[in-house]
């Protein structure tokens, strides 16, 4: 049935799907940097359209996703050291670096603390209270520690190309921001957007 919802989801998908394709016309970061960045995107679009109809998400997830995935176009798009709004603030506010991937990776916290917690209180036996919001806050962590290994896996691999990939622009504790803001992300996302997603729940559910 053609819910209003489900006639959101697939304006999102349009619209992430659109930005996808003009991105890789012109990608002002190398091709490989582009793919890199983007690849999450091109893996999530078919994973969600596959899984609609057994297992369809909330609204509020579908639109955090689709957020996130503009996030890593524009990302491979520029690269994240060389967003052009974020350079800006580099400059406008003499800030020491370019902090568009520290909101890359402060939503990578809020996104699988959504998925999470919908995932958990859907198909395990968990509610709601202390140890859901802790459990959710580790998968957050633990999908935050393991992008970081692909980040050293492609500096390994090719230290030249993941240059841009990575992102650090010589900062020694990158990888630790990275995490600490993806943790913050899922206590926000659990403490913002919880009771809007139980009322999304029991609609979907109901």
């Amino acid at each position: 049935m053609l819910t209003s919802h489900n006639i959101e989801k697939l304006i999102w998908l349009g619209f992430v799907s659109i930005a996808l394709l003009v991105s890789a016309i012109d990608p002002v970061a190398d091709r490989l940097t582009w793919f890199m960045e983007t690849v999450p995107v091109m893996v999530a679009i078919p994973l969600l359209l596959v899984t609609h109809r057994r297992f369809p998400l909330t609204i509020i997830s579908i639109r955090a996703i689709s957020i996130f995935a503009f996030i890593l176009i524009i990302g491979g798009f520029y690269t994240y050291a060389e967003n052009p709004l974020f350079n800006w603030i580099q400059d406008e506010f003499d800030l020491a670096r370019n902090h568009y991937d520290r909101l890359g990776h402060f939503i990578q916290g809020v996104i699988p603390a959504l998925l999470a917690r919908e995932i958990l209180l859907r198909a395990s036996p968990l509610q709601r209270g202390k140890w859901l919001f802790f459990l959710v806050c580790s998968v957050s962590l633990a999908i935050s520690a393991c992008y970081e290994f692909v980040e050293w896996a492609a500096a390994v691999i090719n230290a030249q190309a993941a240059e841009a990939f990575l992102g650090t622009q010589g900062d020694n504790w990158d990888t630790q921001w990275d995490m600490f803001l993806a943790l913050n992300g899922s206590i926000f996302a659990q403490c913002v957007f919880a009771r809007t997603q139980d009322r999304q729940l029991a609609e979907l559910l109901h």
